[in-house]
């Protein structure tokens, strides 16, 4: 693949820097697994936010209220984070290059700060970042606009145009590009626009362990 040029870099988490996409995807399908009953077959994939998909879970058969099976929800994510999420194979590696070529890094995440830091430590990937911001703390999703690639930005100290940022999905490719930030998308699984992806990124990285780095003078 085409050398990563980059003076600093800003990773988004969930799916660039952890396998974790899996247990978003799965949430609803597993609520009712747990309970021993089949799930229905678009299940696996909803995107919902919790309290709508509490609320389609209970609709749909699982026994409980909205309320408590939200709560259920927010403790099985909480679960993963602290005691199953794993790093995303060879990107501790990857980091452990940057950081030796003495690129600063940050994480620009969806994912709230506790959480975030609770994975980012059991990985042991936490240590690699110079700090870690959320779209909570920025005040703006992904989706909606920039603010938290312009906070991550504004934290490293560095020119926009120096910046490299990570991210598996393309709507968050998108929205840092139309930014004026350089982009590398990462392969994930769960992600289905791989092939709108690579045009639309300035970098492709099918894996870490094929990754080259090329910091720029």
């Amino acid at each position: 693949m085409t050398p990563l040029k980059l003076k600093d870099a800003i990773f988004d988490m969930d799916g660039t820097l952890l396998d974790s996409m899996g247990m978003w995807r799965n949430l609803g399908r597993d609520l009712f697994l747990r309970r021993n009953l089949r799930p229905p077959e678009d299940a696996e994939g909803w995107r919902l936010e919790l309290p709508e998909l509490a609320a389609r879970c209970a609709s749909l058969g699982v026994p409980g209220k909205p309320g408590a099976l939200e709560e259920e929800l927010r403790a099985q994510i909480e679960d993963f984070y602290r005691r199953r999420v794993h790093a995303k194979p060879g990107v501790s590696a990857f980091l452990a290059r940057l950081a030796e070529r003495g690129v600063p890094m940050y994480v620009a995440t969806a994912t709230d700060r506790p959480l975030a830091e609770a994975a980012l430590i059991r990985t042991g990937l936490i240590e690699r970042f110079q700090g870690i911001v959320t779209c909570r703390e920025a005040g703006q999703g992904k989706r909606e606009g920039p603010a938290v690639y312009e906070a991550a930005l504004a934290a490293l100290r560095c020119a926009r145009e120096d910046a490299l940022v990570f991210e598996d999905v393309l709507y968050a490719v998108r929205t840092a590009k139309a930014a004026g930030f350089r982009t590398a998308a990462v392969y994930d699984p769960w992600e289905a626009a791989q092939e709108e992806l690579r045009r639309t990124a300035d970098y492709y990285v099918m894996s870490y362990e094929a990754a080259m780095c090329s910091p720029s003078s």
